[in-house]
């Protein structure tokens, strides 16, 4: 195991070249405010939370969810996520981008959160960050808790009075249901 700060180190142990994202081909740790562990095709849990004061309007959450569903697939099996006001929560299991070698949760959240970040300023007419550099993330370790978090997710909009329902929040995806 490699614990490393700031950077992630390729299986080769070089800092990388290209796109700067390495795949994630063994068990890692990183670490910039937060520990992130990431371990070849594990599920995770994630949170990202907007900058500072940002309160994202409807028409910026669709940006997100048409985003997050633009690369599930691509990237990533999507088993659940909901876009808040100010944060979003994710359950997804990156895809191999070479054989035996996966996305980087990095590279996947990059590409989710410069694209829709991009987006929301060109409506909103404005410019700067809308999303905070880092994210929480969790790898998932049973199906116990995979139903526990996918609970959470559908859950969040209810318990802070967004909707009555978890099938009336528009911004809430749970694969298997419409």
């Amino acid at each position: 195991m490699r614990i490393i700060k700031d950077n992630i180190v390729g299986q080769s142990g070089n800092r990388g070249g290209g796109t700067g994202f390495q795949p994630v081909r063994e068990f890692k740790i990183y670490r910039r405010n937060l520990p992130h562990w990431q371990s070849p095709g594990s599920v995770y849990f994630i949170t990202f939370r907007t900058s500072k004061d940002t309160v994202l309007p409807e028409s910026a959450r669709d940006i997100v969810v048409n985003s997050i569903l633009y690369w599930k697939d691509k990237k990533f099996n999507l088993f659940g996520a909901v876009i808040m006001p100010d944060h979003a929560h994710l359950i997804l299991q990156p895809l191999e981008k070479f054989p035996e070698s996966f996305f980087s949760l990095a590279e996947i959240l990059h590409s989710i959160k410069s694209y829709s970040s991009n987006q929301i300023n060109k409506m909103l007419r404005r410019s700067g960050a809308i999303w905070l550099d880092e994210n929480f993330d969790r790898i998932v370790r049973s199906e116990s808790e995979l139903l526990e978090k996918m609970n959470y997710i559908m859950n969040n909009p209810v318990k802070i009075g967004l909707v009555g329902n978890p099938e009336d929040y528009k911004w809430l995806y749970l694969e298997g249901l419409k």
